[in-house]
């Protein structure tokens, strides 16, 4: 497969070193990070939670009408849809949203130096640190191969459950008090698991149908999403042991 000649030349696409770099400093944070932290107090990071958690919330509410409408100008099938790898305007907007995507998966790499910072080291298991370095690769290799088709999808449940997920967080960063207003809490773990499941089964009907019976551009976009929601999956076990913590 070639890389995709409107993406390759983007911010962190042209080559795998940055992507693999930012990677290798982000194991070495969550190696050293603790141990740096081991005789200092927590960090407080009130204002910093707040402001990250509303600002994730918008870019992920970006994100989520990006996916929407530009899917829906374009007709896109909900069963398989191959990549418009044209200049058109909504194909170039669905390259476009799909960028944001992969590098909002960078951002999120704040979530665990937060964790770090704030000494909250149970939450640093080998599924978070798994989720989080495999989701940059996974959508660097989508942004550069595969901007857009049935990624879509993904990206579409993925920014709907985040756009939840960080109202809840920022809104528990602001203290105790608000506490009596997040009585959904409970939901959003289900929420995350619902829409994880449904998504990884719904690809793995779109492999079954697609990529065992013929072997065109169209298989090799479905797989790519399987393996996206695959990976997505672990966001979700993830939250479940963070849903109790107020703040990431």
């Amino acid at each position: 497969m070639f890389p995709d000649k409107r993406t390759d030349p983007w911010l962190l696409v042209y080559s795998p070193i940055p992507v693999s770099l930012i990677f290798l400093v982000y194991l070495c944070v969550v190696w050293a990070g603790p141990r740096l932290m081991k005789n200092r107090e927590p960090v407080d990071l009130k204002v910093v939670l707040i402001v990250y958690n509303f600002a994730m919330v918008g870019l992920s509410a970006y994100m989520f009408h990006e996916f929407l409408v530009s899917s829906w100008l374009s007709n896109y099938s909900y069963l398989c849809q191959p990549v418009d790898y044209s200049t058109s305007p909504l194909a170039m907007r669905m390259a476009r949203v799909c960028w944001w995507f992969f590098f909002s998966k960078v951002i999120e790499l704040s979530d665990t130096l937060f964790f770090i910072l704030r000494k909250k080291n149970s939450q640093l298991t080998f599924l978070h640190v798994y989720h989080h370095g495999t989701m940059i690769f996974n959508w660097w290799a989508g942004v550069k191969y595969v901007a857009g088709g049935q990624s879509f999808f993904i990206g579409l449940v993925n920014t709907f459950v985040h756009i939840v997920m960080y109202s809840y967080y920022g809104l528990a960063a602001i203290g105790p008090h608000m506490q009596k207003y997040l009585w959904w809490k409970r939901y959003l773990t289900s929420l995350q698991l619902v829409s994880c499941s449904r998504s990884v089964r719904r690809e793995s009907d779109v492999y079954t149908r697609r990529v065992l019976t013929q072997t065109d551009l169209n298989s090799v976009v479905c797989l790519s999403s399987c393996s996206f929601s695959c990976s997505s999956c672990t966001r979700a076990t993830t939250c479940s042991q963070s849903v109790t913590s107020p703040m990431p």
